[in-house]
Protein backbone atom coordinates (compact mmCIF):
# COMPACT_ATOMS: atom_id res chain seq x y z
CA UNK A 1 0.00 0.00 0.00
CA UNK A 2 1.50 3.36 -1.19
CA UNK A 3 2.33 5.60 1.94
CA UNK A 4 -0.15 8.64 1.17
CA UNK A 5 -3.51 5.46 1.27
CA UNK A 6 -2.06 4.72 4.38
CA UNK A 7 -2.11 8.03 5.67
CA UNK A 8 -5.33 8.56 4.30
CA UNK A 9 -6.87 5.69 5.60
CA UNK A 10 -5.58 6.45 8.89
CA UNK A 11 -6.89 10.01 9.11
CA UNK A 12 -10.11 9.37 7.93
CA UNK A 13 -9.90 6.77 11.20
CA UNK A 14 -9.07 9.92 13.07
CA UNK A 15 -11.66 12.24 12.09
CA UNK A 16 -14.38 9.34 12.51
CA UNK A 17 -13.03 9.20 16.64
CA UNK A 18 -12.44 11.86 17.16
CA UNK A 19 -16.23 12.98 15.94
CA UNK A 20 -17.55 10.40 17.85
CA UNK A 21 -15.84 11.38 21.01
CA UNK A 22 -17.46 14.71 20.73
CA UNK A 23 -20.63 13.31 20.33
CA UNK A 24 -20.07 10.84 23.74
CA UNK A 25 -19.22 14.15 25.27
CA UNK A 26 -22.13 16.14 24.07
CA UNK A 27 -23.77 13.23 25.79
CA UNK A 28 -22.27 12.82 28.45
CA UNK A 29 -22.79 16.63 29.05
CA UNK A 30 -26.38 16.92 27.47
CA UNK A 31 -27.86 13.47 28.17
CA UNK A 32 -29.23 11.82 25.33
CA UNK A 33 -29.77 13.71 21.73
CA UNK A 34 -32.62 13.33 19.18
CA UNK A 35 -31.36 10.89 16.30
CA UNK A 36 -31.55 14.56 14.46
CA UNK A 37 -29.24 16.18 16.42
CA UNK A 38 -26.95 12.78 15.94
CA UNK A 39 -27.55 13.28 12.02
CA UNK A 40 -26.55 16.87 12.16
CA UNK A 41 -23.19 15.89 13.93
CA UNK A 42 -22.55 13.60 11.17
CA UNK A 43 -23.05 15.25 8.44
CA UNK A 44 -22.45 18.77 9.09
CA UNK A 45 -20.33 19.33 11.95
CA UNK A 46 -17.69 22.15 11.04
CA UNK A 47 -15.04 20.15 11.56
CA UNK A 48 -15.80 16.17 11.73
CA UNK A 49 -18.92 16.45 9.13
CA UNK A 50 -19.19 14.49 6.26
CA UNK A 51 -19.80 17.40 4.01
CA UNK A 52 -16.88 19.36 5.25
CA UNK A 53 -14.27 16.57 4.48
CA UNK A 54 -11.69 17.06 1.93
CA UNK A 55 -12.19 13.91 0.05
CA UNK A 56 -14.04 13.53 -3.18
CA UNK A 57 -18.01 12.36 -2.48
CA UNK A 58 -19.45 12.59 -5.55
CA UNK A 59 -18.87 10.35 -9.06
CA UNK A 60 -17.60 7.48 -10.18
CA UNK A 61 -14.63 7.62 -7.06
CA UNK A 62 -16.95 8.84 -4.35
CA UNK A 63 -20.02 7.47 -2.72
CA UNK A 64 -22.72 7.89 -4.68
CA UNK A 65 -23.66 9.71 -7.97
CA UNK A 66 -26.32 12.32 -8.77
CA UNK A 67 -28.46 12.93 -11.96
CA UNK A 68 -25.49 15.34 -12.89
CA UNK A 69 -22.70 13.40 -12.38
CA UNK A 70 -24.63 11.04 -15.02
CA UNK A 71 -24.19 12.90 -17.78
CA UNK A 72 -25.08 16.62 -18.99
CA UNK A 73 -27.76 16.19 -20.79
CA UNK A 74 -29.77 15.75 -17.00
CA UNK A 75 -28.75 19.43 -17.04
CA UNK A 76 -29.61 20.52 -20.68
CA UNK A 77 -32.87 19.18 -19.97
CA UNK A 78 -33.36 20.67 -16.70
CA UNK A 79 -31.99 24.08 -18.26
CA UNK A 80 -34.84 23.62 -20.98
CA UNK A 81 -37.78 23.62 -17.90
CA UNK A 82 -36.12 27.00 -16.58
CA UNK A 83 -35.82 28.60 -20.11
CA UNK A 84 -39.65 28.09 -20.33
CA UNK A 85 -40.12 28.92 -16.93
CA UNK A 86 -38.39 32.52 -18.20
CA UNK A 87 -40.70 33.03 -20.77
CA UNK A 88 -43.94 32.37 -18.65
CA UNK A 89 -42.25 35.19 -16.15
CA UNK A 90 -41.42 37.34 -18.94
CA UNK A 91 -39.20 39.25 -16.78
CA UNK A 92 -36.03 41.24 -18.09
CA UNK A 93 -33.76 39.15 -15.52
CA UNK A 94 -34.23 35.70 -14.46
CA UNK A 95 -32.65 34.37 -11.09
CA UNK A 96 -31.79 30.65 -10.86
CA UNK A 97 -30.94 30.09 -7.26
CA UNK A 98 -29.37 26.81 -6.41
CA UNK A 99 -28.64 25.55 -3.41
CA UNK A 100 -26.67 22.37 -2.42
CA UNK A 101 -24.73 22.18 -6.26
CA UNK A 102 -22.46 19.66 -5.16
CA UNK A 103 -19.86 19.65 -7.50
CA UNK A 104 -21.18 21.93 -9.87
CA UNK A 105 -21.83 19.85 -12.86
CA UNK A 106 -25.21 21.12 -12.90
CA UNK A 107 -24.96 24.49 -13.26
CA UNK A 108 -22.12 24.24 -15.58
CA UNK A 109 -24.39 21.89 -17.70
CA UNK A 110 -27.54 24.30 -17.57
CA UNK A 111 -25.10 27.13 -18.71
CA UNK A 112 -23.44 25.24 -21.18
CA UNK A 113 -26.97 24.25 -22.46
CA UNK A 114 -28.31 27.88 -22.32
CA UNK A 115 -25.30 29.42 -24.28
CA UNK A 116 -25.70 27.64 -27.09
CA UNK A 117 -29.43 26.83 -27.13
CA UNK A 118 -31.13 29.48 -26.02
CA UNK A 119 -28.97 32.78 -25.79
CA UNK A 120 -31.34 35.16 -25.52
CA UNK A 121 -32.29 33.13 -21.93
CA UNK A 122 -28.63 33.17 -21.18
CA UNK A 123 -28.25 37.13 -21.38
CA UNK A 124 -30.99 36.90 -19.21
CA UNK A 125 -30.08 34.57 -16.26
CA UNK A 126 -27.91 34.90 -13.44
CA UNK A 127 -26.88 31.86 -11.33
CA UNK A 128 -26.57 31.92 -7.81
CA UNK A 129 -25.15 29.14 -5.78
CA UNK A 130 -25.48 28.25 -1.88
CA UNK A 131 -23.34 25.92 -0.40
CA UNK A 132 -22.45 24.89 2.67
CA UNK A 133 -19.34 22.44 2.14
CA UNK A 134 -16.09 24.39 1.87
CA UNK A 135 -14.75 21.39 -0.22
CA UNK A 136 -17.27 21.49 -2.86
CA UNK A 137 -17.26 25.10 -2.89
CA UNK A 138 -13.98 25.15 -3.73
CA UNK A 139 -14.78 22.82 -6.46
CA UNK A 140 -17.24 25.08 -7.71
CA UNK A 141 -15.28 27.35 -8.30
CA UNK A 142 -12.61 26.01 -10.01
CA UNK A 143 -15.35 24.49 -12.31
CA UNK A 144 -17.34 27.63 -12.70
CA UNK A 145 -14.40 30.32 -13.32
CA UNK A 146 -15.38 31.54 -16.34
CA UNK A 147 -18.69 31.87 -15.73
CA UNK A 148 -17.86 34.11 -12.93
CA UNK A 149 -15.75 36.12 -14.65
CA UNK A 150 -18.53 36.82 -17.62
CA UNK A 151 -20.60 37.82 -14.44
CA UNK A 152 -23.09 35.00 -14.88
CA UNK A 153 -22.27 32.97 -11.62
CA UNK A 154 -22.35 33.99 -7.81
CA UNK A 155 -22.33 32.72 -4.55
CA UNK A 156 -24.87 33.92 -2.01
CA UNK A 157 -23.55 33.77 1.51
CA UNK A 158 -26.13 30.93 3.00
CA UNK A 159 -27.23 33.75 5.74
CA UNK A 160 -28.92 35.95 3.18
CA UNK A 161 -31.33 33.19 2.73
CA UNK A 162 -31.41 32.03 6.11
CA UNK A 163 -32.56 35.46 7.63
CA UNK A 164 -34.24 36.32 4.16
CA UNK A 165 -32.20 39.29 3.55
CA UNK A 166 -33.11 39.13 -0.14
CA UNK A 167 -35.93 38.22 -2.47
CA UNK A 168 -35.38 37.04 -6.15
CA UNK A 169 -37.48 36.30 -9.05
CA UNK A 170 -36.57 33.15 -10.89
CA UNK A 171 -36.55 29.76 -9.91
CA UNK A 172 -35.26 28.09 -5.93
CA UNK A 173 -33.62 24.89 -7.90
CA UNK A 174 -32.09 22.20 -5.90
CA UNK A 175 -31.21 18.88 -6.88
CA UNK A 176 -30.98 15.58 -4.14
CA UNK A 177 -30.73 18.58 -0.92
CA UNK A 178 -33.34 17.63 1.39
CA UNK A 179 -32.63 13.85 1.66
CA UNK A 180 -30.08 14.69 3.32
CA UNK A 181 -31.52 17.37 5.80
CA UNK A 182 -31.15 15.42 9.32
CA UNK A 183 -34.45 13.88 10.30
CA UNK A 184 -36.34 12.59 13.41
CA UNK A 185 -36.63 9.29 13.84
CA UNK A 186 -40.05 7.69 15.54
CA UNK A 187 -41.59 4.46 16.51
CA UNK A 188 -45.06 3.73 17.15
CA UNK A 189 -44.64 1.60 20.64
CA UNK A 190 -47.78 0.35 22.61
CA UNK A 191 -49.95 3.02 20.95
CA UNK A 192 -48.02 5.90 21.21
CA UNK A 193 -45.65 7.98 19.18
CA UNK A 194 -42.20 7.25 20.43
CA UNK A 195 -39.24 9.17 19.18
CA UNK A 196 -35.57 7.65 19.28
CA UNK A 197 -32.43 9.34 20.84
CA UNK A 198 -29.15 8.51 21.00
CA UNK A 199 -27.27 7.79 24.54
CA UNK A 200 -23.95 5.52 25.54
CA UNK A 201 -23.16 2.76 27.52
CA UNK A 202 -19.35 1.64 27.99
CA UNK A 203 -18.18 4.39 25.27
CA UNK A 204 -20.52 2.82 22.70
CA UNK A 205 -23.31 4.76 21.36
CA UNK A 206 -26.82 3.21 21.27
CA UNK A 207 -30.39 4.00 20.88
CA UNK A 208 -33.17 4.54 23.13
CA UNK A 209 -36.93 5.24 22.98
CA UNK A 210 -38.94 8.39 25.08
CA UNK A 211 -41.42 10.98 24.68
CA UNK A 212 -41.50 13.18 21.32
CA UNK A 213 -39.30 16.17 21.54
CA UNK A 214 -40.98 18.51 19.28
CA UNK A 215 -44.78 18.76 19.49
CA UNK A 216 -44.62 19.10 16.06
CA UNK A 217 -43.41 15.36 15.18
CA UNK A 218 -47.37 14.18 16.44
CA UNK A 219 -49.37 16.99 14.72
CA UNK A 220 -46.93 15.96 11.32
CA UNK A 221 -48.87 12.68 10.94
CA UNK A 222 -52.04 14.10 12.43
CA UNK A 223 -52.23 16.82 9.60
CA UNK A 224 -51.66 14.22 6.90
CA UNK A 225 -54.24 11.16 8.35
CA UNK A 226 -51.43 9.31 8.77
CA UNK A 227 -51.20 6.00 11.34
CA UNK A 228 -48.54 3.95 11.84
CA UNK A 229 -48.54 0.63 12.73
CA UNK A 230 -47.58 -1.24 15.85
CA UNK A 231 -43.30 -0.80 16.03
CA UNK A 232 -43.13 0.33 12.84
CA UNK A 233 -40.63 3.27 12.47
CA UNK A 234 -40.03 6.04 10.31
CA UNK A 235 -38.56 9.70 9.87
CA UNK A 236 -39.99 12.93 9.65
CA UNK A 237 -38.26 15.42 8.43
CA UNK A 238 -39.02 18.90 10.39
CA UNK A 239 -35.98 20.22 8.65
CA UNK A 240 -37.36 19.74 5.19
CA UNK A 241 -40.72 21.93 6.63
CA UNK A 242 -38.70 25.03 7.81
CA UNK A 243 -36.60 24.89 4.58
CA UNK A 244 -39.73 25.42 2.34
CA UNK A 245 -41.05 28.08 4.70
CA UNK A 246 -37.44 29.84 4.03
CA UNK A 247 -37.85 29.31 0.31
CA UNK A 248 -41.45 30.91 -0.24
CA UNK A 249 -40.21 33.61 1.92
CA UNK A 250 -37.53 34.37 -0.57
CA UNK A 251 -38.88 33.80 -4.07
CA UNK A 252 -41.03 36.65 -5.03
CA UNK A 253 -42.02 35.28 -7.85
CA UNK A 254 -41.59 32.60 -10.23
CA UNK A 255 -40.78 28.89 -9.33
CA UNK A 256 -39.52 26.06 -7.18
CA UNK A 257 -37.89 22.98 -8.85
CA UNK A 258 -36.62 20.31 -6.63
CA UNK A 259 -35.47 16.49 -7.84
CA UNK A 260 -35.23 14.39 -4.86
CA UNK A 261 -36.17 10.61 -4.43
CA UNK A 262 -38.99 9.65 -2.07
CA UNK A 263 -42.98 9.37 -1.71
CA UNK A 264 -46.51 11.02 -1.39
CA UNK A 265 -47.12 10.71 2.19
CA UNK A 266 -49.24 7.21 1.94
CA UNK A 267 -46.77 5.82 0.54
CA UNK A 268 -43.80 6.92 2.27
CA UNK A 269 -45.17 6.00 5.83
CA UNK A 270 -47.34 2.43 4.41
CA UNK A 271 -47.56 -0.17 6.60
CA UNK A 272 -45.27 -2.31 4.43
CA UNK A 273 -42.03 0.04 5.30
CA UNK A 274 -41.76 -1.30 8.85
CA UNK A 275 -37.99 0.15 8.86
CA UNK A 276 -38.74 3.68 7.27
CA UNK A 277 -36.02 4.35 4.95
CA UNK A 278 -33.33 5.85 6.33
CA UNK A 279 -29.90 4.47 4.40
CA UNK A 280 -26.31 5.18 4.80
CA UNK A 281 -24.05 5.62 1.59
CA UNK A 282 -19.83 4.66 1.30
CA UNK A 283 -17.83 3.80 -2.18
CA UNK A 284 -21.23 2.77 -3.74
CA UNK A 285 -22.61 0.92 -1.14
CA UNK A 286 -25.39 1.11 1.24
CA UNK A 287 -25.57 0.43 4.80
CA UNK A 288 -28.43 0.59 7.46
CA UNK A 289 -25.96 1.19 10.42
CA UNK A 290 -25.61 5.42 10.84
CA UNK A 291 -23.44 4.58 14.14
CA UNK A 292 -20.21 3.27 12.07
CA UNK A 293 -17.98 4.79 9.84
CA UNK A 294 -19.29 8.48 11.25
CA UNK A 295 -18.51 11.61 9.42
CA UNK A 296 -17.15 9.89 6.60
CA UNK A 297 -20.59 8.31 5.07
CA UNK A 298 -23.67 9.86 4.12
CA UNK A 299 -26.86 9.30 5.94
CA UNK A 300 -30.18 10.10 3.94
CA UNK A 301 -33.95 9.10 3.75
CA UNK A 302 -36.81 9.56 1.82
CA UNK A 303 -38.45 12.79 1.00
CA UNK A 304 -42.19 13.58 2.18
CA UNK A 305 -43.36 15.36 -0.82
CA UNK A 306 -46.66 15.64 0.80
CA UNK A 307 -45.27 17.42 3.53
CA UNK A 308 -43.59 19.66 0.97
CA UNK A 309 -46.35 20.83 -1.33
CA UNK A 310 -48.62 21.47 1.71
CA UNK A 311 -45.86 23.57 3.31
CA UNK A 312 -45.35 25.13 0.33
CA UNK A 313 -49.14 26.26 -0.24
CA UNK A 314 -49.06 27.54 3.58
CA UNK A 315 -46.10 29.98 2.27
CA UNK A 316 -47.95 30.73 -1.02
CA UNK A 317 -45.76 28.24 -3.00
CA UNK A 318 -48.75 26.77 -5.09
CA UNK A 319 -48.65 23.04 -6.64
CA UNK A 320 -47.75 23.06 -10.21
CA UNK A 321 -47.05 19.58 -10.67
CA UNK A 322 -45.21 16.43 -9.14
CA UNK A 323 -43.71 13.95 -11.75
CA UNK A 324 -41.71 10.90 -12.17
CA UNK A 325 -37.88 12.07 -13.65
CA UNK A 326 -38.49 9.79 -16.64
CA UNK A 327 -41.42 11.16 -17.11
CA UNK A 328 -40.29 15.11 -16.36
CA UNK A 329 -36.67 14.25 -18.84
CA UNK A 330 -38.85 12.30 -21.55
CA UNK A 331 -41.66 15.41 -21.74
CA UNK A 332 -38.65 17.76 -22.42
CA UNK A 333 -36.89 15.53 -24.96
CA UNK A 334 -34.16 13.94 -23.89
CA UNK A 335 -34.89 10.51 -26.25
CA UNK A 336 -34.71 12.52 -29.43
CA UNK A 337 -31.52 14.44 -28.12
CA UNK A 338 -29.89 10.99 -26.87
CA UNK A 339 -30.43 10.04 -30.77
CA UNK A 340 -28.63 12.90 -31.64
CA UNK A 341 -25.61 12.85 -29.19
CA UNK A 342 -25.49 8.68 -30.47
CA UNK A 343 -24.96 9.62 -34.03
CA UNK A 344 -21.28 9.96 -34.88
CA UNK A 345 -20.32 7.92 -32.23
CA UNK A 346 -19.01 4.10 -32.75
CA UNK A 347 -21.82 1.03 -32.08
CA UNK A 348 -19.44 0.27 -28.65
CA UNK A 349 -19.76 3.89 -28.02
CA UNK A 350 -23.06 4.33 -28.79
CA UNK A 351 -23.98 1.39 -26.29
CA UNK A 352 -22.26 2.96 -23.61
CA UNK A 353 -23.52 6.30 -23.74
CA UNK A 354 -27.43 4.71 -23.85
CA UNK A 355 -26.73 2.41 -21.19
CA UNK A 356 -24.93 5.59 -19.00
CA UNK A 357 -27.98 7.74 -19.82
CA UNK A 358 -31.04 4.87 -19.33
CA UNK A 359 -30.32 4.98 -15.62
CA UNK A 360 -31.87 8.59 -15.67
CA UNK A 361 -35.49 7.23 -17.34
CA UNK A 362 -35.26 3.91 -16.51
CA UNK A 363 -38.71 3.23 -13.89
CA UNK A 364 -37.34 0.30 -12.19
CA UNK A 365 -34.05 -0.38 -11.91
CA UNK A 366 -32.40 3.53 -12.35
CA UNK A 367 -33.62 6.31 -10.98
CA UNK A 368 -36.64 7.12 -13.28
CA UNK A 369 -39.27 6.17 -11.02
CA UNK A 370 -38.02 6.35 -7.86
CA UNK A 371 -36.40 10.01 -8.13
CA UNK A 372 -39.21 13.21 -8.25
CA UNK A 373 -39.76 16.34 -9.74
CA UNK A 374 -41.61 18.98 -7.64
CA UNK A 375 -42.55 22.18 -9.44
CA UNK A 376 -44.42 24.64 -7.27
CA UNK A 377 -44.73 28.54 -8.39
CA UNK A 378 -45.85 32.13 -7.09
CA UNK A 379 -46.93 35.47 -8.36
CA UNK A 380 -48.27 33.94 -11.56
CA UNK A 381 -51.59 32.07 -13.09
CA UNK A 382 -51.35 28.20 -13.36
CA UNK A 383 -48.46 27.74 -16.04
CA UNK A 384 -48.64 25.15 -18.66
CA UNK A 385 -44.53 23.08 -17.83
CA UNK A 386 -43.59 21.46 -20.78
CA UNK A 387 -41.96 18.49 -18.07
CA UNK A 388 -45.16 17.99 -16.31
CA UNK A 389 -47.18 17.26 -19.49
CA UNK A 390 -48.84 13.77 -19.83
CA UNK A 391 -46.88 11.62 -22.23
CA UNK A 392 -49.62 10.85 -24.25
CA UNK A 393 -50.31 13.60 -25.31
CA UNK A 394 -46.32 14.72 -26.40
CA UNK A 395 -45.68 15.43 -30.01
CA UNK A 396 -42.93 13.32 -31.56
CA UNK A 397 -41.32 16.57 -33.45
CA UNK A 398 -37.90 16.00 -35.19
CA UNK A 399 -35.55 16.57 -33.19
CA UNK A 400 -34.01 20.10 -33.07
CA UNK A 401 -30.04 20.51 -33.31
CA UNK A 402 -27.56 18.06 -30.62
CA UNK A 403 -27.17 20.42 -27.50
CA UNK A 404 -23.36 21.73 -27.24
CA UNK A 405 -21.55 19.49 -23.90
CA UNK A 406 -17.89 20.14 -24.14
CA UNK A 407 -17.40 17.85 -21.17
CA UNK A 408 -18.64 14.62 -22.35
CA UNK A 409 -19.95 11.60 -20.73
CA UNK A 410 -19.12 11.47 -17.05
CA UNK A 411 -21.00 8.20 -15.68
CA UNK A 412 -20.39 4.36 -15.77
CA UNK A 413 -21.77 1.84 -13.68
CA UNK A 414 -24.39 4.41 -12.20
CA UNK A 415 -25.40 2.39 -8.80
CA UNK A 416 -29.08 2.75 -7.94
CA UNK A 417 -28.79 5.63 -4.74
CA UNK A 418 -32.11 5.54 -3.38
CA UNK A 419 -34.06 2.37 -3.60
CA UNK A 420 -36.17 1.39 -0.60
Amino acid sequence: MPANIGAMGTEKESRGEELKQFILSRIEEKGAIPFSQFMEWCLYHPQYGYYQSQDLRIGKDGDYYTGPCVHPLFGGMVAKQLSQMAEILGEENFDIVEMGGGRGFLCQDILNWSQKNRPHFYRCLKYHLIEMSSSFLKEQKERLSNFEKEGKVFWMNPETFEEGKKQVTGCFLSNELVDAFPVHQVVFDHGRLKEIYVTQHNGQLKEVMDEPSDPALLSHFESMDIRLQEGQRAEVNLRALNWMEKVGRFLEKGFVLTVDYGYLAEELYAPHRRSGTLLCYYRHQTSENPYERLGEQDITSHVNFTGLIKKGEEVGLHFTGLVSQYRFLIALGILQEMEFLGQDLSDLDGLKLRLSLINLIEPEAGMGEMFKVLIQHKGIGEPLLDGLRDLNSIPWPTPSPPPYFPSGQRGDDVDRRGHR
